[in-house]
């Protein structure tokens, strides 16, 4: 390893990503796991977007988020899975401290976008379900535009600032990431700086970008649900509800195990179910969401039928 001395400090130049521990056993089948996840992620997420940029059936706001969603969730899985599969591969472990910042940055950009296009999302079906009559001349192509667009810029600038805030600490050891990807918390538990001020700097940056985003996606569906609960017939309701049940199912997932991983005590008796939830919104909820959209949505199971026909 790289070191420069700065007193009698040492600046670390990598890091070693621990992963799920040190067995020799689990290593092959955990690479066959991961990278079985990996593709069915890429081809599932490539496949949503083919459709939705290929067949005008599916040129609606709806599925242009979707579209968007599908993107994502392939830069997602890309920012983190490959460098894992490296690891259980070759066994080595180690990433540069450049390339885990980077990991880093990436992964927070990315999901505070998803935060807010999932709830842009949310918003959508709201529209459609609770005022039809209105809902095409509202969600036109250039609000839709401006609300994708937006979900992006803010995931950015609220990158920037953390961005800002973690390039004012130092790192001089020990270099041991206990995580399978350079996340938050492992990371600013190895600083040797006082960390107190920028954890409550980030956590209320973090709690300003995703908790209006996630009220507003319990907010539409209260009204979702109040909504389809006052139709009369039980044809009309199940209709309703099929066109945001995939969507509601993705957001539960998703919104749940970040909650349940960001909210919980961080003591070591919580660090390895951290760890594994950890994997349910970074690895398979990427993989789910086409599955999800396409074996529960007849619109894009009938785009699939008409593309494999020509």
């Amino acid at each position: 390893m790289a070191n420069t001395n700065r007193g009698n400090q040492t600046i670390i130049a990598e890091f070693t990503l621990l992963g799920f521990g040190n067995l020799p056993i689990l290593r092959i089948p955990l690479f066959l796991l991961f990278l079985l996840i990996y593709i069915v992620t890429m081809a599932g997420n490539l496949l949503i977007i083919v459709l939705v940029v290929g067949d005008h059936h599916l040129h609606t706001p709806m599925y242009f988020f979707l579209g968007n969603l599908s993107f994502l969730e392939t830069c997602y899985s890309s920012a983190i899975l490959p460098k894992m599969l490296s690891g259980l591969l070759t066994n080595n472990k180690t990433i540069s401290f450049l390339g885990c910042l980077l990991q880093f940055y990436t992964f927070v950009c990315l999901a505070c976008t998803e935060c807010i296009l999932l709830s842009v999302m949310s918003y959508d079906r709201y529209l459609a379900v609770c005022d039809p009559l209105h809902y095409a001349a509202v969600m036109n192509s250039r609000v839709c535009a401006k609300l994708a667009s937006g979900s992006w810029i803010t995931g950015y600038l609220v990158l920037t600032i953390i961005v800002s805030l973690m390039s004012t600490l130092t790192f001089c050891g020990p270099n041991e990431i206990d995580h399978f990807f350079c996340d938050l918390t492992p990371l600013l538990q190895l600083s040797c700086m006082d960390t107190h001020w920028i954890r409550v700097a980030i956590f209320a940056f973090s709690f300003l970008g995703s908790l209006p985003p996630f009220l507003l996606t319990v907010a539409s569906y209260a009204c979702i649900i109040a909504t389809i609960l006052r139709i009369p017939s039980t044809t009309g309701r199940q209709k309703a509800f099929s066109t945001c049940s995939s969507h509601l199912t993705v957001v539960t997932v998703f919104f749940g195990t970040i909650i349940a991983v960001y909210l919980t005590p961080t003591v070591d008796t919580w660090r390895a179910l951290n760890k594994v939830l950890s994997v349910f919104y970074t690895v398979l909820t990427p993989m789910v969401n086409p599955l999800i959209y396409s074996l529960r949505n007849s619109e894009v199971k009938e785009a699939l039928g008409r593309a494999l026909k020509l």
